[in-house]
């Protein structure tokens, strides 16, 4: 209960600062705001019992103030229809809670339809979602949703499982994670790379996609992070498997040099696809903070180029849904590396998919 107030109300910020704005005239200290905020987020967007919402954010507030907040409150319950009929014609940004900046953005690349669909949908509350291993068989949970046209995947209900955790017979993932997988196609036998593999997800599909049998070294940028990430391609059922730092903005080691039949590049990114299930997001994010990613994945997708062997295949992916971070990438690049073909690549839009939104790119390097 306490993770939906909190979650809710960082997902409706702005329509909440613009009630709290309307009910109480003149300033309001921070901290009394965020307080108003809850409540308000208990009344009109989780709906909980008036009585129960109120008293318990009025208990909250310092003795100062627990008559203005219980005011306020009172003054919402009864104002109620008005203000949801209100919400339905404020300007976007305010209705759905995110940036203007970023409302502009996706409207310039998806025109106003696509655009207000995805911010519906980002308002909801994510599903939770799992990818069995078929290395590892399990007795999937009667109450498990299966998703059409998905194999493995599932969407859960009720608790997981902590020993089927435990025993790789499960990896907790959003299905938007298997575009590219589905692009990679990892084959048996083939020496893999997972670029920036922790905590591990994409790692454990390719070990599932092979049955185990493949060649694969998956490193990533921060050291403290590999012990966990052996742990669960090990724990997933890979056989052939290796772990190692390095940084991607930085040249590919010669021993890697041309030495891999497929890499898999998830790069950092802004996560503009995930905007739905990490809801700090829209509120940290900027548009100088896509054009320095954007920087940064330029330089990671061309040092992990030159692990690829002639032949081989790249795939590029992000969470993101933003035109710099994705296509641009791939168009830049290619524009650069005539030795890579783009052979198909993806964007799933969370709202068309029921899921995040992602990106995935697939490269073949052209043999001499």
């Amino acid at each position: 209960m306490l993770q939906a107030m909190v979650y809710d109300t960082l997902r409706n910020r702005s329509w909440l600062e613009h009630l709290c704005e309307n009910l109480r005239q003149g300033p309001l200290e921070k901290d009394l705001r965020w307080l108003l905020m809850l409540g308000l987020c208990q009344l009109l967007i989780l709906h909980y019992a008036e009585h129960a919402a109120v008293s318990e954010t009025v208990s909250l507030a310092p003795k100062r103030a627990r008559g203005l907040i219980n005011a306020v409150l009172r003054n919402a319950i009864r104002r109620r229809s008005e203000l949801e009929t209100e919400r339905t014609a404020l300007p976007l940004h305010l209705r759905y809670s995110t940036p203007e900046w970023l409302v502009n953005r996706w409207l310039t690349e998806f025109g106003p339809e696509e655009t207000q669909a995805m911010l519906e949908w980002n308002l909801q509350t994510p599903p939770l979602y799992a990818r069995l291993n078929p290395m590892h068989p399990m007795r999937v949970p009667d109450e498990w949703e299966a998703l059409p046209g998905i194999p493995l995947w599932y969407r859960i209900h009720g608790a997981l499982p902590a020993e089927a955790l435990d025993a790789g017979q499960l990896y907790v993932a959003d299905p938007s994670t298997r575009h590219c997988i589905r692009l990679l196609d990892p084959k048996p036998g083939e020496r893999l790379l997972d670029a920036c593999a922790a905590p591990g997800g994409k790692a454990v599909a390719m070990i599932g996609a092979t049955g185990g049998d493949l060649h694969l070294l998956a490193t990533d940028l921060h050291q403290h992070r590999l012990p966990q990430l052996r742990d669960n391609l090990m724990r997933a059922g890979g056989r052939d498997i290796q772990v190692a730092r390095h940084d991607w903005s930085k040249p590919c080691p010669e021993a890697w040099l041309e030495h891999f039949d497929a890499v898999l590049l998830d790069v950092p990114c802004s996560n503009s696809g995930v905007l739905q299930r990490r809801v700090d997001v829209r509120w940290r994010l900027t548009e100088e903070e896509i054009s320095r990613l954007a920087a940064l994945q330029r330089l990671i997708l061309a040092h992990g180029a030159d692990a690829v062997r002639p032949g081989g295949r790249l795939v590029y992916s992000t969470c993101s849904i933003d035109r710099e971070e994705d296509r641009s990438i791939i168009d830049d690049f290619l524009r650069h590396h005539p030795q890579f073909e783009l052979l198909a690549d993806h964007l799933a839009l969370p709202h068309r998919e029921k899921a995040d939104g992602a990106y995935a790119a697939l490269l073949q390097k052209l043999t001499r």
